[in-house]
């Protein structure tokens, strides 16, 4: 792995986020946010229909246009915390990169792992666990595979009763290696 990402979960249900795009990476990240942001905004001049099925959330906020590299430089997101550059144009997700840096924008971009500021995890959740994972753009397909033999591995044992009791030297509890 290249450059070491800090996993980190955050309160992001009040930051307004923007996903330029409307393909089938955006609405993968999108039906990820929504899970835990209450305000996306998708702009794009059409949308896949995985993405339209979304719209149905009242979270899930829809600006059918184009966007060009002058509409990102005229504010056109001004308002965001957070951006998403899912188009299938390499020039102008480049500029929204280089536009949210210069504004302290977090940005992701879908087509150059080397300009992303963060990484979408791989998320699953089981009875209120929330599990992220992670190889740093490296190995996708790894980490779907092991965030599949975990979520098989939980469904079967699940995680009540399964946690010892007793804790390691910080008091933190350790999961029996035989459940998981």
């Amino acid at each position: 792995m290249g450059k070491a990402y800090f996993p980190m979960f955050v309160d992001i249900s009040t930051k307004k986020i923007y996903c330029v795009g409307g393909g089938t990476i955006a609405a993968r990240r999108v039906k990820t946010l929504v899970k835990f942001a209450d305000d996306i905004t998708v702009i794009a001049p059409k949308i896949c229909d995985r993405m339209w099925e979304m719209l149905g959330n009242p979270k899930v906020h829809f600006q059918e246009c184009s966007v060009t590299e002058a509409d990102v430089e005229n504010g056109m997101l001004d308002l965001a915390d957070m951006v998403l550059a899912a188009t299938n144009d390499h020039e102008l997700n480049a500029a929204i990169v280089t536009w949210c840096r210069g504004r302290k924008i977090l940005v992701n971009t879908c087509d150059d792992k080397t300009n992303c500021d963060f990484y979408f995890p791989s998320v699953t959740e089981v009875d209120g666990v929330i599990i992220g994972l992670n190889s740093g753009g490296e190995s996708p397909a790894k980490v779907r595979k092991v965030r599949e033999m975990l979520e098989e591995r939980l469904s079967k044992f699940g995680i009540h009763g399964k946690i010892k009791k007793e804790g390691d030297t910080n008091g933190r509890s350790k999961i029996d290696k035989h459940t998981v």
